[in-house]
């Protein structure tokens, strides 16, 4: 529930200390409130996805589609319901990352932390740069030659990092406007599509199996997945203990909603014709609906959507290595805060060359397994830190927002997080046991380095 927070009560001020709930050195602005996550949630998680999910999941259930929706809904929810709770009351910048460093200590921290903004944010700003690349060169066929691709992915990555680095407050508007933006064609999509849609094409004629609903399931658990990441900014919040939690959860849930009035629409129009449309099947939606222009509209409305998520990437992810950088897991010049914009720019100029860099070469095609499998792990570890805390913890603290049911929920969300990395391929959970190894490896080096005495030299 969400409560007053008392500053002078004794036990809110023993909590802030022993869970190092905010990062006095930081230099950042509090600026961001429950509007601004609440945007940058769905911002997250409406990307390209959704434009390409409903022929998908059509697919692979039929008419039955929108339970798939439901049930990963839900179970997602009981994911970020455990987020909501520990970011009320770990209120620094990291998101996942400073969960579990402070939950478990630096060496979950290390692991956490690279993979939380290489593991997944590298990977994923070079997947969209490239993804809006290819939808491009369909119109514009010299972004197929190498050089003149590079050159955009310098333009898209380069413009996203000067507008971060300029202010959070920048970054913001910038993303509440492009979020808007995307979302108006998906409204008028769902209302025209609704209207022009016949109920038999919505009838279902049998339940799905248990086996179908878990494949399509893992498919949609990572469409939602992504709107977590707009607490990385945790340390720039106003009253993030309420900010926080109410971002997360309200972003969230208008997600689920999005996504299910899409499905529900493009279902309606097209019927059982909806799984051949796998390229655009809003598109042919949208084709059908108001013709040509439509389609036009819809391809439009992708690459927005594309460009409002690579301009949200290095607002998070910065974030976490300036956490790293913090704690003295990364180097420190990654936690200098710029004197007149007060953002992290060495974080957010060090995360675009990486992601310049990967796009460019290609790396992220085959290292992109372990996307999936680092989302999965660190899910399990903020749930768990939720757990510790709850356990560490015996009195409730005011302000600050807390899961009803004890640990119901958290054990739940534990039990479907376990179904879907049973669901990860061979390839993926090797991949990502090999990255984790080399960095275990690379964090011992270190510690060893670091306590190594240094000899003093003779006369």
């Amino acid at each position: 529930m969400i409560a007053l927070e008392n500053p002078g009560n004794p036990i809110n001020k023993e909590i802030n200390s022993d869970n190092a709930t905010s990062n006095q050195g930081e230099g950042l602005k509090r600026e961001v409130g429950v509007w601004g996550i609440f945007i940058n949630v769905i911002n997250n998680t409406i990307g390209s996805g959704i434009f390409l999910l409903p022929a998908i999941v059509a697919g692979a259930l039929g008419n039955a589609s929108i339970f798939a929706y439901i049930a990963c809904g839900l179970l997602f929810l009981l994911v970020m319901l455990c987020y909501a709770e520990i970011s009320s009351q770990v209120t620094c910048s990291g998101g996942s990352y400073a969960y579990i460093e402070k939950a478990f200590g630096p060496y979950a921290g290390f692991i956490s932390n690279t993979l939380f903004w290489f593991g997944v944010g590298v990977f994923v700003t070079a997947a969209l740069v490239n993804g809006f690349t290819d939808i491009l060169s369909v119109a514009f066929p010299i972004f197929n030659i190498p050089f003149y691709r590079a050159m955009l992915f310098l333009v898209l990555i380069g413009f996203s990092a000067y507008i971060n680095i300029r202010g959070v407050k920048q970054g913001m508007k910038l993303i509440k406007l492009v979020t808007l933006i995307k979302l108006v064609p998906l409204f008028l999509l769902v209302v025209i599509g609704f209207w022009g849609s016949k109920l038999s094409n919505l009838r279902m004629d049998h339940l799905p199996s248990f086996q179908n609903l878990g494949e399509v399931s893992l498919v949609l658990f990572f469409a939602f997945a992504g709107g977590e990441t707009a607490l990385n900014i945790g340390g720039e919040m106003k009253n993030p203990s309420r900010t926080a939690p109410l971002g997360i959860l309200y972003g969230m849930v208008a997600t689920i909603v999005i996504f299910c009035f899409v499905q529900l629409a493009a279902q309606g129009v097209l019927g059982s014709d909806l799984a051949n449309y796998k390229e655009a099947p809003l598109a042919e939606v949208a084709d059908k609906a108001i013709g040509p222009i439509g389609h036009t509209i819809v391809i439009v409305a992708s690459l927005v959507a594309i460009f409002g998520i690579l301009n949200s990437l290095p607002l998070a992810f910065p974030r976490v290595m300036l956490a790293g950088a913090e704690d003295k897991l990364l180097p420190g010049y990654l936690a200098k805060i710029h004197p007149r914009f007060a953002t992290p720019a060495n974080a957010i100029i060090t995360f675009s060359v990486i992601a310049f860099f990967v796009a460019v070469s290609g790396g992220f095609r085959q290292l992109a397994i372990i996307v999936s499998a680092s989302l999965l792990l660190l899910y399990v570890g903020v749930v768990l830190a939720t757990i510790k805390f709850r356990l560490k913890k015996k009195v409730d603290r005011p302000g600050t927002f807390k899961i009803p049911g004890g640990l119901i929920i958290p054990i739940t969300a534990l039990v479907a997080l376990g179904c879907f990395i049973m669901q990860l391929q061979a390839k993926e959970i090797i991949g990502i046991t090999v990255f984790i190894g080399v960095l275990s490896i690379i964090y011992f080096i270190r510690i060893i380095a670091v306590r190594k005495p240094i000899t003093q030299p003779q006369n």
